[in-house]
């Protein structure tokens, strides 16, 4: 599990596609600091696995499937990507479950130069536009982000300078392609609530949940 707070990006060193799977290389500093083979980093909001790491970068496997359904099939040498950590017992939450499993690729079709911001218009596909509202909370490219507005094919995500300066969206422009995970909470609840169940056995299960997390006094 992540937070969608990113620690540091990283340099692609190099990256391979070979039938059924490839790698990608990326050369960091933060992220490999406590890293051992087997351990999950997120790239750009895709959970990958180490399978080599020394004190300058890490290597990780990336599957067909991957590669098609993000971005990571166009990244390029000295492209530079996001990195995270998973989400330590002992951290501070501060941004908002991020699972690493991205549902879709959205477009970013304006970027708007603000006083105070760098607002971000994102083209989505309908099947993930259904859970993203506004004031809600939406992982592009693995950072956890605020949805500033909602539209009937796109969402607008406002980006103040330290995020801009900490992340790669300050590289992003008209055309530019991101990885986009929604809100995990918004999937499981529609799913407790689909129309092929039971009334009273999704209000049970539903009322279960809230219960063990605390919503309802027992």
């Amino acid at each position: 599990m992540f937070t969608g707070l990113i620690e540091e990006t990283g340099v692609v060193e190099a990256i391979e596609q070979s039938g059924q799977h490839g790698q990608v290389t990326i050369r960091c500093e933060h992220v490999i600091e406590d890293a051992r083979i087997g351990d999950s980093i997120a790239v750009n909001g895709v959970c990958l696995t180490v399978t080599a790491v020394n004190e300058k970068r890490f290597t990780a496997d990336i599957m067909a499937e991957t590669f098609a359904s993000t971005t990571l099939s166009r990244l390029g040498n000295k492209a530079h990507v996001n990195l995270e950590r998973p989400l330590a017992a002992t951290d501070r939450f501060g941004g908002h479950m991020v699972a690493g499993h991205v549902d879709g690729v959205g477009e970013i079709i304006r970027r708007t130069e603000m006083q105070e911001s760098v607002n971000f218009e994102i083209k989505a596909p309908e099947e993930l536009l259904r859970y993203i509202v506004q004031k809600g909370s939406v992982a592009v490219d693995g950072i956890s982000l605020t949805v500033a507005h909602e539209y009937p094919q796109s969402f607008i995500i406002a980006i103040i300078p330290h995020t801009l300066e900490a992340t790669n969206l300050d590289g992003k422009f008209t055309g530019d392609k991101v990885n986009i995970e929604t809100d995990i909470i918004g999937k499981y609840v529609e799913k407790m609530l689909q129309p092929n169940a039971q009334p009273e056995q999704a209000g049970s299960s539903l009322n279960e949940l809230l219960e063990e997390n605390g919503f309802y006094p027992r």
